[in-house]
């Protein structure tokens, strides 16, 4: 077995053509020297240097030019390993996130913008995906409408609370009582997620809207409120910028406000890189709920 010792104190004296020059830039006494060359060369099975004593240079055999060009390359190796060590406990490493919509157009950014700032040669990997069934291969953390499951730790977030958008004066001003939104024309999500949780809730109240168009986007949804094909229940962050063209009521009683989670795999030990993103998910939801 060749250990890395060796084959930089190989490397040495190689470089410096002396036994005792190599002693002096490594730190070790020339008996050391001499006695960890020996351990190469049985390992080896033949001298890694002919040596003519006196003042000259000792000379490198071909067999020691082989066990050098080999040994260079272990220990650049050991050098890489040791850097991309170091860089990961320092942050810069690899993370890969799942993410949704809203949580892309509103919390993810501030969470991304400080992991940049504070690890800058760090690897962001984002995936985004409209699902009811959370897969967490391959990922780090999952941000995700509902907690998570069997094998999957979670993080609560935030609750976004459910209003009711239409255009100003289609309704009057002030909450809206939730009987209102039977046969109402609405412009919803696909049924799935936490919109299925929704119309379940509403069917279970005997409150049956009509919906007349279903889409993944948030912008779509408010383009079709503005052009009045219907209104629409939207959580309060899908439509958290001000805008004169649309008209936010509360509705009572309330619908179930949507949950948003951070999931990762149960029993995962995170790298410092995930376990950071996780502390800027916490505080960058905090300041979405004041």
């Amino acid at each position: 077995m060749y250990e890395l010792r060796h084959l930089a104190t190989l490397a040495a004296v190689a470089d410096e053509g002396s036994f005792g020059r190599a002693a002096s830039r490594l730190r070790y006494t020339q008996s050391s020297v001499s006695q960890q060359i020996a351990i190469l060369e049985k390992t080896a099975g033949g001298p890694l240097f002919d040596r003519p004593g006196g003042p000259k240079p000792v000379r490198i055999t071909p067999l020691g030019s082989v066990v050098l060009r080999h040994g260079r390359e272990l220990l650049r190796r050991a050098d890489e390993m040791r850097d991309g060590i170091e860089r990961f406990r320092a942050g810069d490493s690899r993370i890969d996130i799942a993410t949704f919509q809203t949580v892309s157009n509103t919390l993810l950014p501030q969470v991304i913008g400080a992991l940049r700032d504070a690890h800058p040669g760090c690897d962001i990997r984002l995936f985004e995906e409209e699902t009811d069934d959370p897969d967490l291969s391959g990922l780090d953390l999952m941000f995700f409408d509902g907690p998570g499951g069997d094998g999957i730790d979670d993080l609560k977030l935030l609750d976004d609370p459910y209003f009711l958008v239409a255009r100003p004066g289609d309704f009057p001003q002030g909450p809206v009582a939730l009987e209102w939104l039977d046969g109402l024309s609405l412009v919803a999500h696909p049924a799935i997620c936490h919109q299925a949780v929704l119309e379940d809730f509403l069917e279970a109240r005997d409150i049956r809207p009509q919906v007349v168009f279903r889409t993944e986007g948030n912008e779509a949804l408010l383009a079709m409120v503005r052009a009045g094909l219907g209104a629409a229940l939207m959580p309060r962050l899908a439509v958290l910028r001000e805008d004169e063209s649309l008209a936010l009521h509360q509705l009572t009683p309330e619908l179930p406000p949507r949950e948003i989670f951070l999931l990762w795999q149960a029993g995962r030990t995170h790298s410092p890189l995930a376990a950071h993103a996780i502390e800027l998910a916490r505080s960058a939801a905090a300041d979405l709920t004041d």
